[in-house]
């Protein structure tokens, strides 16, 4: 029995020091581990083991969410719980304020008075100062927010996103984020003109710029930028639009643009000579019975991809009807088009026309095809038919924008000329059509 006894004893010394082994690694090694982890996980693992204690100075990707603790007013019993909240998360951030290097930093919060802004804005400036790469700030307040000068002078900051539904006021002068690559604005109210003449210009490597307005006045009417190579616009608040003066873009540098809106009086400038890809997504208005798309559709001429959602296909169409010409897409030789009305269809025709290198058609919406005559694609030599299911229908409307189509056994079509062959294939569950021109 004593015997059995001690070789218990020792295999299960044995096993705890297998179990301990991690505390044996080097900090660099179990940051890079507890990084992987939420931060509230990690923090837990301090109870693990002495050496474990100061686990905040170990890891290096920071995400603090206040989200799952905030309860609705009528939950709050006249603002108790609402204050041991607060004052708990409080807590647990102000445990990870140290000085060692930190690569991200996310904090997402709700406060209500503009006295626990000084909190948030100590949780930033130590950021900075441990040279934080990517930081994101999704702030809930109704309250003014002045963030920290620090923030905009920070020398290390690669992605700074900045949301939601906050008022930044002024900008502070004197920006200067030298090594800024990627900005992120989501509903963010800025003073008027800051963000391009204040906030753009002290970033002089930006790369990518995403601006979102959701519910609110898109602010701003012009975003000019030399050196940003990705754009994202997305307005969506359709009872202001009679109030803005129109959209400019002066980005030379561009390479793709993804833009939102509603369709609008004017596009004064648009500079985007460097332009290879671009998705449109502008919306029709009645506040707006005529908008002049000339300078946005002149400004994007030179793309080399096109995207058009069916909203943007009906409001083009609609200029084109009022006097717009199209200019001619010299480079264009890929085209996505979806179209859910016969407006969008009679578009379809003419882009083709004016796009002399059109060599990929890519069609959405074949089964809402309500145009009658043939488009006789010569210009094309590779398209693909998305979302088709190969009924009776679609195939009725491919002939009819083909110029006539010979089935066998509902698999291979071929055009009347023999210049076309098309294959239905099944890829992640949809189908869709891929025609291409023969070698013949």
């Amino acid at each position: 029995m004593t015997d059995n006894t001690g070789e218990k004893e020792g295999t299960i010394k044995e096993e705890a020091g297998l179990r301990d082994l991690l505390s044996w690694l080097p900090e660099e090694v179990l940051g890079s581990i507890l990084s992987l982890l939420p931060t509230k996980q990690a923090a837990s693992t301090s109870v693990l083991a002495k050496t474990w204690r100061h686990v905040c100075r170990l890891v290096h990707n920071l995400d603090f969410n206040d989200y799952d603790h905030v309860l609705p007013p009528e939950e709050e019993e006249c603002g108790r719980k609402w204050n041991l909240i607060r004052e708990s998360f409080r807590k647990f951030v102000d445990a990870f304020q140290c000085a060692s290097p930190i690569k991200k930093f996310s904090l997402k919060c709700h406060f209500r008075k503009e006295s626990e802004m000084a909190h948030v804005n100590g949780w930033i400036c130590n950021a900075v100062e441990r040279g934080v790469l990517e930081m994101s700030l999704d702030l809930w307040t109704t309250c003014e927010v002045f963030l920290p000068c620090a923030l905009f002078t920070n020398k290390t900051l690669v992605k700074l996103t900045l949301g939601s539904h906050i008022d930044l006021g002024n900008i502070p002068p004197g920006v200067s984020l030298p090594a800024l690559k990627s900005l992120l604005i989501n509903t963010i109210f800025f003073t008027y003109g800051d963000l391009c003449n204040v906030l753009l210009p002290g970033c002089p490597i930006l790369e990518e710029l995403s601006v979102r307005h959701v519910n609110c006045e898109g602010i701003p009417f012009c975003i000019s930028s030399r050196s940003i190579k990705k754009l994202t616009v997305y307005y969506n608040f359709e009872t202001v639009i009679t109030d803005m003066p129109g959209m400019s873009f002066d980005a030379p540098n561009l390479v793709s643009l993804d833009y939102s809106d509603y369709a609008l009086e004017e596009y004064p400038q648009v500079d985007l000579e460097s332009l290879v890809q671009a998705r449109l997504d502008i919306k029709y208005s009645k506040l707006i019975k005529r908008p002049d798309m000339s300078g946005l559709i002149n400004g994007i001429s030179n793309v080399h991809t096109l995207i058009l959602t069916p909203a943007s296909a009906d409001v083009i169409s609609r200029c084109v009807k009022h006097g717009l010409s199209l200019p001619v897409f010299k480079n264009l030789v890929g085209l996505s088009f979806w179209g859910d009305n016969k407006r969008c269809w009679k578009l379809l025709p003419y882009l083709i026309k004016q796009s002399p290198k059109l060599y990929t058609l890519i069609i959405h919406g074949l089964d809402d095809y309500t145009c009658d005559g043939t488009m006789h694609l010569v210009k094309v030599n590779v398209l693909h038919v998305l979302g088709c299911g190969g009924t009776a229908r679609e195939l009725e409307h491919l002939m009819s924008i083909l110029g006539g189509v010979m089935v066998d056994d509902g698999k291979i079509l071929q055009t009347h000329d023999a210049r076309w062959s098309c294959i239905i294939e099944v890829q992640d569950r949809v189908r869709f059509l891929l025609l291409s021109k023969s070698s013949c």
